[in-house]
């Protein structure tokens, strides 16, 4: 291939993936500032500039797995959440702009709490903890996850955030919690059913099964948190749920089964159901 400037470059990389990506250009920019290690500013900047042979044959590598579908975030191994960067790794789920919905909501209802304790459940790479930690300094956060190569992750995220005030520790659910109870319990569960057929498209098919798929059509996870929640959290204190953009009623039963009150849906900013809350109002 002839082509040698960073401008034309772009152009091919936006070509080889029109096909096999909704945001071509910016892959593109994205995997050739990530090659350069330079921001994508200075792909406007020098767009004259050339590739040495060593950075054309990364930036080819690059472009062939994301043509194979690979998620850029995995290739370049960070994911900005909350205006903040994340490390991610295929350990994790990759953090999605649809979660910022329920860091906006929690924030809402405790503006005015200086002192407030907060679990984490399922954290991944972090992004809900340390997001809510970012803005909320003073409030005593645990973030639990089964999987350990996550808790690792998380933990990384939080020294590179200087955010390790938050609690990170393994806990398959509530197994390694002792006695500990929470003002607000904040989970984004696996609510995937195992034959939904958008496990077979996009970035979910590199995530792990795992972090994405439930038994009883999704809702199993949510099920189990929702019944032992309670024992984990204090009076008037609340549970908040990310799920499927058609599961809201069915978690908002699912909560009031097991006593909770208020319980509500708030949509997210594509106009869907994604996140539902109530309150633990202790008998």
């Amino acid at each position: 291939m002839k082509k040698s400037t960073l401008t034309q470059w772009l152009a091919y990389g936006q070509q080889q993936l029109s096909t096999s990506s909704d945001s071509a250009k910016l892959d593109a920019q994205i995997l050739l500032s990530f090659v350069l290690k330079k921001e994508r500013s200075y792909l406007l900047t020098w767009p004259e500039r050339s590739l040495d042979l060593p950075d054309e044959q990364a930036f080819l590598a690059l472009l062939a797995r994301r043509v194979a579908g690979e998620p850029i975030a995995y290739i370049v191994g960070e994911k900005e959440f909350w205006s903040l960067p994340f490390k991610v790794s295929p350990a994790t789920l990759i953090p999605r702009p649809d979660t910022e919905t329920l860091i906006e909501l929690v924030l809402e209802h405790y503006q005015d709490t200086t002192q407030l304790s907060c679990l984490d459940l399922g954290t991944g790479t972090g992004a809900i903890a340390l997001a809510l930690a970012s803005e909320k300094p003073n409030w005593q956060i645990d973030a639990i996850d089964f999987n350990i190569d996550a808790v690792n992750l998380a933990k990384e995220n939080a020294r590179a955030l200087n955010l390790e005030q938050v609690n990170i520790f393994q806990s398959n659910w509530f197994s390694a919690l002792d006695q500990k109870k929470f003002d607000v319990i904040v989970s984004n569960p696996p609510y995937i059913d195992a034959l939904d057929d958008n496990l077979h498209q996009g970035d979910v098919r590199f995530e792990p099964e795992s972090a994405l798929v439930a038994n009883e059509k999704g809702l199993s996870d949510i099920k189990h948190i929702a019944e032992n929640a309670r024992h984990y959290l204090h009076k008037q204190g609340s549970l908040f749920f990310e799920h499927g953009f058609e599961q809201g009623e069915l978690v908002r039963n699912i909560l009031t089964h097991w006593g909770y009150e208020s319980a509500q849906t708030v949509k997210d900013l594509n106009g869907h159901d994604r996140i539902t809350w109530a309150i633990w109002n202790e008998k």
